[in-house]
Order: C-alpha cells, then structure tokens, then sequence
C-alpha cells in the first residue's frame, strides 16, 4: 500500500474530497493539519520543486490572509526566499490539500489531475 502525506484544514471540503479520492483509490493518508503544522520553508522549497509548478501556485490567493496582506502586489517583489518564509509563516496562506509521496507533490483538488497524479495506488 502507497503513502501519501497530506497537508490540509479539517474545515475545507476540497481537502476532505481529496482525501476521500485517495482513501477511495487505496492510499494510506497520514494528515498534517496545515494550520497548526504549516511546512517549514525548507519543506516548502522541496514540495514547489517535486510539484514542478511555479511558487505562486502555492499561495492560496482566494484567502483573506492573502487578500488582508495585498500579496497579490507584493509578491512580484519578493525574492524566493522571503515567499518561501512568508508561505511557511502562516499555514492559511498556504493553498491546500498539499499531497506528496516523497517523490512528487501536488497542490489544490480536481479528479482530472488527481487521476494523472495519483491515479490508482497499485500502479506506483
């Protein structure tokens, strides 16, 4: 059975539908609640690096920590580092469900790019 580690809120209903999917496909869920456990910002940096996408796909830009802090003006201006910080500061303003196997990793929730992903357990 395959392991995946899921950074997520209890309260948000894309991170229980993503874990219902790889519960439903035979994933073994280990949960690190986000808010109380956010990601250092060097497990950050290697999470953005095994997603592949870019650091900003990281950033959960619907938030009001985000809107509150009028990120989406200041990021532009803030070096790798200081987002990886900022991102490592405050689990809220990290986009959830983060799943990783230790080998890749993706951000947020929809079936099309879960099933590429994470497709069945059995095949990994």
């Amino acid at each position: 059975m395959m392991n995946v580690t899921v950074y997520q809120y209890a309260k948000c209903s894309t991170c229980r539908k993503a874990v219902q999917w790889l519960k439903g496909k035979g994933y073994e869920v280990t949960l690190i609640p986000i808010v109380e456990e956010p990601p250092s910002s060097e497990e950050l940096r290697k999470l953005v690096a095994k997603s592949g996408l870019e650091l900003k796909k990281f950033f959960n830009t619907s938030g009001e920590v985000y809107k509150e802090m009028q990120l989406k003006d200041k990021l532009p201006a803030m070096s790798e580092q200081e987002q990886l910080d900022l991102l490592a500061s405050n689990g809220k303003l990290i986009k959830r469900p983060i799943v990783t196997d230790g080998k890749r990793a993706t951000v947020g929730f929809n079936e099309d790019m879960f099933a590429e992903a994470w497709g069945t357990a059995s095949m990994h």
